[in-house]
Order: structure tokens, then C-alpha cells, then sequence
């Protein structure tokens, strides 16, 4: 797993500008597309508004996710595998439409106003969701369960849509406002993804506990509101950020570039690749701008065949009229750098399929649990605050203790490689799938050895497998997020990090099909199944030890992958 570790070793960077220079030296700009100031622009000052435009996006997101689940099944009266389906889909297709977001931020829009314009559709999908949750109030007598159904629905995946051009935007914005050429604000950079996810998480915490009371004992149309009027404060407050952001300039799309090579290398299928590969094209272009020329690697070497220059072509310049047949060679290590993250980002989506429970089955299985602690009684979506708390806790520790001893021991930049980063998250997530499931295994030992008396076997049991996930995203979850923004090209960063975000919306799309697999294979012949209604008659003990045996072979399949993997040049050199 310590293949990585090196801080970019294939960069071939030109001088850097003095660190005591006016301007930032990796081509950011301000609000008026002018050399962004080190001063005036950027660093935290920046990011205090960027963290908190998600601070509010967090608490509306998971004022549904986390309990989105109650609402289904007590509100739009659906099944418990129905459900817990519906929830995973509708949390993969939030993760999944940042591709739009990022492929939008860094062909057309950029960053700041694709996050202006998806934050607007996500505030008018919280308004028709709040609206759907007064419907029956509203509409008296002539109330009808499809028409709600109907705008719930729209709402929820307005959400998503909204949620599609914020969650590849701001962390990658975020990391914007540090100069990448200077080393403080380059370690800087760092440290901001761990404290992005803090504040994320202090969202959760929010909405797992005040906001998931008021729907649990207030009402779901006051439960929405409060994190709706949340998302029109953190718009206004994002927007007044503008004039300290730094920009990066739009490159073009990136699928363009990366279709390009694709094409290319097809078309030059009969050519012979040179023995030296300085014999490759390689004059910069004008959207490579101030990039340095990235260095040509021996993986994927049939791509190279997009980059030969044909006999025929006549001159350079001519031939780069035609991009469609021919390719420079850092056009070429873009899309080497995509594919060699792919293998990291599938060993991905099994970690997110396992936190993709703690919005589904673990709270179904909370509702069956005695939930009475002391003189308190906890809604079951509730127990998803010891995972923030879990997270709230061990990022300062991880940032401030465990991160420097490392780096003391390692002497790396960021102590732990971003790849042992991984792997740690990875193994924390079978251990916690263990854990639920010998908990499972032993509240059904005792409901059928007292089948007439109510659980007691307390909720609270819950709480280690919550904390233990919790720790596991602290590693893996913002690991990823770190992972795919640094490996990413430098015009594709959005994308990188949509990259991450799409590997949550895989894990639970994967966590849907698991789910609607095992209900169709264990309710043949008129069995209850593994996840009836009622989790008694049932065994989600064996749905749990089944993500866990898969999480121990994606486990493996990623200490594979790690130790092949040799890291991107993806760095941007500055003049």
C-alpha cells in the first residue's frame, strides 16, 4: 500500500514563484478574472463561507436521509425492503448526479456558479418536499395518496438533483483557495478536507438530533421547514463570499479531451508505436495553457497510438487542426490517470454499501429494539449521531495528533499515504458489519425465547456500530474525497471528486440490488424472507454477515490494487 506514497514523483515542475510573491501561483483568479491576490483572496477566510453554504446543505440532506426511511413506511405506508430500497436509490442518485454538476463546473459554468445555480433547484425541492408533507392537512377530505406519493417524489429528487452541482463543487472549490505551489498553504489544503467533513458531520449531528425529534414528535411538514429556511440562509451566505473566492479558469470538458483520445488512438490502430517515446506529440495546446508537460508512462501503452505523429501529416501546427487524430501526449496521461484510479474507486463502492445501512436496515432494526434510555425514549434514526459524534471526534485527532506522529515516523507530507488511509476505512466497515450482525443474531435469540414480551434488548447496542463506521469514513470517506481530487488532471478536478461521490451513489445503488436480490431468493415458496415487516420472523443477522463476507473480499481486491498502483502525475507545474 506503499506504492503511492511518494509526493508526485513523475512531475516534471518548472521554477516556482518566490513564496513571498503578491499573487497565487497556480493560475486562480478573483471575482474579476484577475491574478487572484495571496492576501485578499482565498486560504480559510474563503473557505468559512464555502463550509458553511454545506454546512446548511448537510443538515437539509440528512434531515431526509436519516430518517427518510420512518417516513416511508409510516407516512407513504411502504414495506420495510421497499423501503430500505427506495432510501439507498434515492441517496445513490444524489451521489450520482454530481457527474452533472462536475461535467457542467468545468466545461460551462465553474465552480462557484454551478454551486449557486444547484443550491437554487435544491432550496425549491426542499419547498415542494415540506409542501408534500402538509398535503394531508391541506387537502382535508379530497386527500389522495397519489397525488402525495406524487410530489414527495419530486421533491426528494429535486434534492437530488440540487445536490448533483454542490457535492463535486464545493470540496473542490474549498481546495481552490490554497495555492497548490506554496508548501504551507499546500499542507493547509490537507488539514481542509478533514475539517470540510467536520462540518458536514456537525450538519448531521444536527438533523440526527433536533430536526429528527421535531418530525418524531412535532410533524414531518415543520421537520422540513426548518432545514428549508437553513438552505436559503446558506445561499445568501455563499453568495456574499464571492469577492474572496479564487477561481480557476474553465479548461473546456474534460469528456471532450477525454473522447478525444479515445478516438485518436482508434483511428491510429495500424501505426507503429516508436521505440523513444520523446518521438510522441507533444506541443502544449492553448487549453493546456500554463500546465506543464506531463511525463509519458509505459501503462495502457495502446492509448499512446492517439499521440503518433503519421508520416502524412505534414507540420505540428497543422495537424493540430484535427484533435480527433491526434493527441498531445499530456492529453494522452489525462485519461491513463482516470484509469488507473478506476481499480481504487470500485474497492470503494462496498464501503459505502456498508454505511449505506446506517439510513436503512439499522434503523428498521432500532424500531424493533427496546428504545427507553432512562427517561428519555430515542427515535431509532436518532442513534446515527454516535457516528457524528464518532466523526466529530476523531478528525481533530487524526488531524492534530495522529498525522503529525506519522509523518515524524513516515517522514511524508501527510504522515499515512492516502491508499493506507483507505485500506484502514475499508477494514473498519467489515468490523462494524460484524459487529450488527452478532447484535442482530442475539436480539432474535431473545424475542424467540420470549416471544410474547416486547425486545429487551436495548437500542443503545446499536451505538458501537454506528462509531465504528464513523471512524471508518474519517478514513475512507474523506480519504476518497482527498484521493480523487489530487489524483484527478488538473482541468478535471471536479470531475475527480465527483469521482468519489459517485462511488457513495454506487454503493448504494449496490446496497438496492443486494437488497431486492435477497428478498427475491429468500421469499420463494411463501417464506418470510430474510427482511420481512416484521423482523422477527426474519434474519437480517444473514443480510449483515453477507456484506460482511463481501466487505472482507473487497477488502483483499484493494490491498491487490494497492500495491500495483503507482500514483498520477497530476500535479499542475507553475512558472
Amino acid at each position: 500500500m506503499d506504492a503511492q506514497d511518494d509526493e508526485r514523483p513523475l512531475i516534471h515542475r518548472l521554477p516556482l514563484q518566490d513564496e513571498t510573491s503578491e499573487f497565487t501561483s497556480d493560475g486562480t483568479v478573483d471575482i474579476s478574472n484577475l491574478p487572484a491576490r495571496k492576501q485578499r483572496t482565498g486560504n480559510w477566510k474563503a473557505c468559512f463561507f464555502i463550509i458553511a453554504g454545506e454546512f446548511t446543505e448537510s443538515v437539509a440532506f440528512f434531515a431526509i436521509a436519516k430518517n427518510l426511511v420512518t417516513y416511508l413506511t409510516g407516512v407513504l405506508h411502504e414495506s420495510n425492503v421497499d423501503a430500505a430500497t427506495t432510501v439507498s436509490t434515492w441517496i445513490g442518485t444524489s451521489f450520482f448526479t454530481p457527474l452533472i454538476g462536475a461535467f457542467l463546473a468545468d466545461t460551462f459554468w465553474g465552480r462557484y456558479w454551478t454551486i449557486a445555480i444547484f443550491l437554487s433547484v435544491y432550496v425549491t425541492g426542499m419547498m415542494i418536499l415540506t409542501g408534500s408533507a402538509l398535503l394531508p392537512l391541506l387537502m382535508g377530505l379530497s386527500y389522495n395518496r397519489g397525488i402525495h406519493r406524487l410530489t414527495a417524489y419530486l421533491g426528494l429528487y429535486l434534492i437530488a438533483l440540487g445536490s448533483g452541482g454542490i457535492k463535486p463543487c464545493v470540496c473542490s472549490l474549498g481546495a481552490d483557495q490554497f495555492d497548490a505551489a506554496d508548501p504551507v498553504e499546500r499542507v493547509t489544503k490537507a488539514s481542509f478536507f478533514n475539517w470540510y467533513y467536520f462540518s458536514v458531520n456537525i450538519g448531521s449531528l444536527l438533523s440526527a438530533t433536533v430536526v429528527v425529534w421535531v418530525q418524531d414528535n412535532i410533524g414531518w411538514g415543520l421537520g422540513f421547514a426548518i432545514p428549508t429556511v437553513l438552505m436559503l440562509s446558506g445561499l445568501a451566505v455563499f453568495v456574499a463570499g464571492r469577492k474572496v473566492y479564487r477561481y480557476q479558469r474553465v479548461e473546456g470538458s474534460p469528456l471532450t479531451r477525454v473522447s478525444q483520445v479515445l478516438v485518436a488512438a482508434v483511428r491510429n490502430y495500424h501505426l507503429v508505436l516508436p521505440e523513444d517515446s520523446s518521438a510522441l506529440y507533444q506541443v502544449p495546446s492553448p487549453t493546456e495553457g500554463n500546465h506543464c508537460k506531463i511525463q509519458h508512462t509505459s501503462q495502457f501503452r495502446f492509448l499512446d497510438k492517439a499521440a503518433i505523429v503519421a508520416p502524412s501529416s505534414g507540420d505540428g501546427e497543422k495537424v493540430r487542426t484535427s484533435p480527433w487524430r491526434l493527441c498531445t501526449v499530456s492529453q494522452v496521461e489525462e485519461l491513463k490517470m482516470v484509469l488507473r484510479m478506476f481499480p481504487v474507486w470500485a474497492s470503494m463502492v462496498l464501503f459505502f454499501a456498508a454505511t449505506a445501512q446506517m439510513s436503512s436496515t439499522f434503523i428498521e432494526q432500532g424500531e424493533t429494539m427496546d428504545n427507553h434510555v432512562g427517561p428519555f425514549t430515542v427515535p431509532a434514526a436518532s442513534l446515527a449521531i454516535f457516528d457524528v459524534i464518532s466523526v466529530m471526534f476523531c478528525i481533530p485527532i487524526y488531524d492534530k495528533v495522529l498525522v503529525p506522529l506519522a509523518r515524524r515516523a513516515t517522514g511524508k507530507e501527510r504522515g499515512l499515504s492516502q491508499l493506507q488511509r483507505l485500506g484502514v476505512g475499508l477494514a473498519l466497515s467489515v468490523a462494524g458489519m460484524v459487529y450488527v450482525a452478532l447484535v442482530e443474531a442475539r436480539r432474535l435469540s431473545l424475542t424467540h425465547a420470549a416471544p410474547d414480551r416486547q425486545s429487551s434488548m436495548s437500542i443503545m447496542w446499536q451505538a458501537p456500530a454506528f462509531a465504528v463506521l464513523g471512524v471508518g469514513e474519517v478514513f475512507t470517506a474523506i480519504g476518497a474525497l482527498e484521493f480523487f481530487y489530487d489524483q484527478s488532471p488538473d482541468g478535471m478536478k471536479s470531475l475527480g471528486t465527483a469521482l468519489a461521490q459517485l462511488a457513495t451513489a454506487a454503493g448504494n445503488y449496490f446496497n438496492s440490488a443486494v437488497l431486492a436480490a435477497v428478498a427475491a431468493v429468500t421469499t420463494r415458496n411463501g417464506k418470510p424472507g430474510w427482511i420481512p415487516d416484521d423482523l422477527n420472523k426474519g434474519h437480517l443477522d444473514y443480510f449483515f454477515w453477507l456484506m460482511a463476507v463481501l466487505g472482507v473480499v473487497n477488502l483483499l481486491y484493494f490491498l491487490h490494487c494497492s500495491i500495483r498502483y503507482r500514483g498520477n502525475n497530476s500535479s499542475r507545474a507553475y512558472s
